[in-house]
């Protein structure tokens, strides 16, 4: 396409594209806009090497393109003559609203399409769907307290890049840390794990940890844990656990004393894993340590979490050890929007919920959707027509305002044509339905929030400073809490109106019915 575009002459007409979407993912009523800081990297470096080209030349389907298309067009070519405008990252956003608004030459902002697609797509479909999770599984306080959620899904992502990207948005979304060492240390975010079953198999015997030495905290005085945890063992009846699991359990609290915490289901969750748990929560305690929990990764999950919960406080009760009060009860296993909104129908007591193949993968809805549409060239609004009303592209060059009522909540969000001047707070403003006509309100908004910025200018570059992951976390939180709950809820929300102004309105249908007569005439 930027090959014909070039040998017809057009490559250099002004052009404005804008990337959206049509619809919010996972029936629900807003999204998340994330990945502008990878897309202004991009075009930061966005350049066609000496190798690029020859590839390009050697492609049977570009055989016959003439060599200065090659050397003299794409050898030059970077968006030095680009302009983008954006929402901030972290913003919440609706359909039809444009995330970036593209300005500059038609073959440039062409060819950067589908890149910034890709860029803008999936990162913005993670943090929704982290997002959506973390508000299931904050439906109710364990121990008055709302339970996080960790990403773990990395193993079952759609490759390297796929897992890495998830680890970052989904902590945009909401997340309080990730199993990804390598997202970890990247960009510095917390980096949480346990242990996998695997070790707990790989021990036969208490034989293999007679020797399990552990300075008390603080001093260089060593002990035998062992010696306690068989203490322990005989004095609380748990004599009947499983002694391979008990050796990996004495094993990881050497290894970890500040940092306990079991996967406790891998032969009998409630008979050993649990008691094992506690008598070497208790063997540590004596040296100074205290544990921080277990992991369920099988079974009931409901359930399993609340027997685990009365046992410990029997034991805080029993021992007089407030510590089993505040034990983190970790959950895994296949979780998803669903299950933790049925998790909290039943009642539970999990803490933490490690979530990753439903997270990673976005098994409810794999793909976001967004679009990226010429609505502007040479100064003239283009239109794109469908037979799906959703697919009726609303032609110009833009401006978006998101306009608040008296509460202080956002009531709409307003396009207008871009020479249009602001809405004033207090004055009226007509809101139209785009597509019809007998739809429209007018509103005196209490205050007025312009949506886009300059985020890449054609002679500066990137001209903001590039959004961190904390930054954009704490805007999409900001976001959500100055919405109406309604159209954050997981289940029958309430659309976010967006609307236009008139002279947009009358734009649209001009351009639709000329296209009708001109159909029809012919």
């Amino acid at each position: 396409m930027a090959y014909a575009y070039w040998k017809s002459n057009r490559v250099d007409e002004k052009s404005v594209f804008e990337l959206f979407f049509r619809r919010n993912p996972f029936k629900g009523e807003y999204t998340i806009f994330s990945g502008l800081d990878e897309v202004l990297k991009f075009m930061a470096h966005y350049r066609f090497t000496a190798d690029d080209l020859e590839y390009l030349k050697s492609c049977p389907s570009l055989g016959h393109c003439e060599s200065e298309f090659f050397d003299e067009y794409l050898a030059n070519l970077d968006c030095s003559k680009v302009t983008v405008r954006a929402m901030k990252q972290g913003s919440i956003a609706f359909p039809r609203v444009p995330l970036l608004i593209v300005s500059g030459p038609l073959g440039i902002c062409n060819l950067i399409e589908t890149t910034l697609l890709n860029l803008v797509n999936f990162p913005s479909l993670i943090s929704t769907n982290a997002s959506r999770m973390v508000d299931a599984a904050q439906a109710q306080l364990v121990n008055d307290k709302k339970p996080v959620c960790i990403e773990f899904g990395l193993r079952r992502a759609q490759g390297p890049d796929g897992g890495f990207t998830a680890s970052k948005y989904a902590i945009v979304g909401g997340f309080v840390g990730t199993s990804n060492v390598a997202a970890g240390k990247m960009l510095d975010i917390l980096v949480i794990g346990t242990h996998a079953h695997s070790y707990i198999m790989s021990f036969t015997g208490l034989d293999e940890v007679k020797d399990s030495a552990l300075k008390k905290k603080g001093t260089e005085d060593s002990y035998q844990l062992f010696s306690l945890v068989l203490k322990y063992r005989k004095e609380h009846g748990a004599e009947h656990t499983n002694d391979s699991e008990l050796a990996a359990f004495v094993s990881y609290a050497v290894a970890f004393p500040d940092g306990f915490l079991c996967l406790i289901d891998t032969y009998d969750t409630i008979e050993s894993g649990l008691l094992n748990f506690i008598v070497v929560a208790l063997a540590l305690n004596d040296l100074g340590y205290v544990a921080k929990g277990i992991r369920l990764d099988s079974g009931d999950l409901g359930k399993l979490s609340l027997k685990v919960d009365q046992v410990f406080k029997e034991f805080a009760k029993k021992t007089k050890l407030s510590f089993f009060n505040k034990m983190n009860i970790v959950a895994s296993n296949d979780i998803n929007e669903k299950s933790l909104q049925a998790l909290t129908e039943t009642g539970h007591a999990i803490s933490s919920f490690g979530i990753g193949t439903n997270l990673v993968t976005c098994q409810a809805q794999p793909a976001l959707g967004c679009v990226y549409k010429l609505v502007e060239l040479n100064g003239t609004p283009r239109i794109k027509l469908s037979n799906d009303l959703v697919k009726v592209l609303i032609p110009g060059s833009k401006q978006v305002y998101r306009l608040y009522g008296e509460d202080g909540r956002p009531t709409k969000d307003f396009m207008t044509s871009e020479d249009e001047d602001e809405p004033k707070v207090g004055s009226p403003v007509m809101c139209r339905d785009p597509y019809k006509e007998e739809a429209f309100e007018e509103v005196k908004p209490t205050r007025v929030e312009k949506l886009h910025s300059v985020v890449w200018d054609k002679h500066n570059g990137v001209v903001i400073n590039l959004p961190t992951v904390q930054e954009s976390k704490e805007l999409v939180e900001a976001g959500k809490e100055s919405f109406h709950d309604a159209v954050t809820a997981l289940t029958k929300a309430k659309a976010h109106p967006v609307c236009v102004s008139d002279k947009v309105f009358d734009e649209l249908h001009r351009m639709w019915n000329e296209h009708k007569e001109s159909t029809q005439k012919k």
